[in-house]
């Protein structure tokens, strides 16, 4: 594996930042994850927006995008993999040990790993912990991700690849690094970004081409949806057979299984939507 660090590709063992790195220090920094299917990134562009609106969320300076094009370009023609998860990290650079940011300027680095296809559905659990959808760090796609790590080992313990976060007013968010929607009397929802959830890429497209309604939800609704999905860079479109001791049978039920035909389709007729 070669990974780009700061500017050049390195072999793995020697790509290192410095233990003095605020992304490393105190999670100052953002990331994009980019689906990769034979040497082609999907969406290239709504992702390098996207790490743009976060970085300046986070008071960084705008990455350079020509840059960062260059650093993907060079990771993936260096990794060959017919599928792979495909990082762009971007942070606040050596700074002093504290909050305070150091004046040596960002950090950027890019690495790509193989993964496997997901199965077409999975099993998700709901956890007591809550997104503060009015938080500093809200709709900010960065690398403090400590409680996504901790809420995601309570999925895994309980046989799940995924757990739900209601926010502070008890109403449907998103997962630990996805999006949720349902279908209620037959109709396709899914809670808007003002819930505090991720304006997901994957989400995005899911909503324009299927035509899903952006509402507010009470969390409770996973207790009665006809269908729930999930989407995410890595997912796609992914069923739901079971929330909690919830089982949906028949999963992907006809409102998922058509979501998840027509990304396909339109994702395959258009590498960067």
């Amino acid at each position: 594996m070669r990974i780009w660090v700061n500017g050049e590709l390195r072999p793995a063992e020697d790509a290192r930042v410095s233990v003095l790195d605020h992304g490393l220090t105190v999670g100052d920094g953002v990331f994009e994850t980019l689906r990769v299917s034979q040497g082609r990134p999907f969406a290239l562009t709504r992702h390098l927006d996207r790490l743009t609106r976060s970085a300046r969320g986070l008071g960084l300076p705008a990455p350079d995008l020509d840059e960062v094009r260059r650093a993907c370009a060079a990771v993936v023609e260096a990794n060959p993999v017919e599928l792979g998860r495909l990082r762009v990290t971007y942070t606040g650079g050596i700074s002093p040990l504290g909050s305070d940011r150091g004046d040596e300027g960002p950090g950027l680095v890019v690495a790509l790993g193989e993964v496997a296809r997901r199965p077409d559905t999975t099993a998700v659990v709901t956890v007591p912990w809550t997104r503060n959808e009015r938080g500093a760090l809200t709709g900010l796609k960065t690398t403090s991700y400590a409680e996504n790590v901790v809420a995601l080992a309570r999925a895994h313990e309980q046989g799940a690849s995924e757990a739900l976060f209601a926010n502070t007013a008890d109403r449907l968010c998103e997962g630990t690094g996805s999006n949720v929607f349902v279908v209620l009397d037959g109709q396709l929802l899914t809670p808007p970004v003002a819930s505090g959830c991720l304006a997901g890429i994957t989400r995005a497209l899911a909503v324009e081409w299927t035509g899903a309604e952006e509402t507010d939800l009470p969390f409770d609704v996973l207790d009665r949806a006809e269908e729930i999905f999930l989407t995410s860079t890595l997912r796609d479109v992914q069923a739901v057979h079971r929330v909690d001791g919830r089982e949906l049978p028949g999963a992907p039920g006809p409102v998922t299984a058509k979501a998840m035909r027509v990304f396909d389709e339109r994702a395959a007729g258009d590498i960067d939507p």
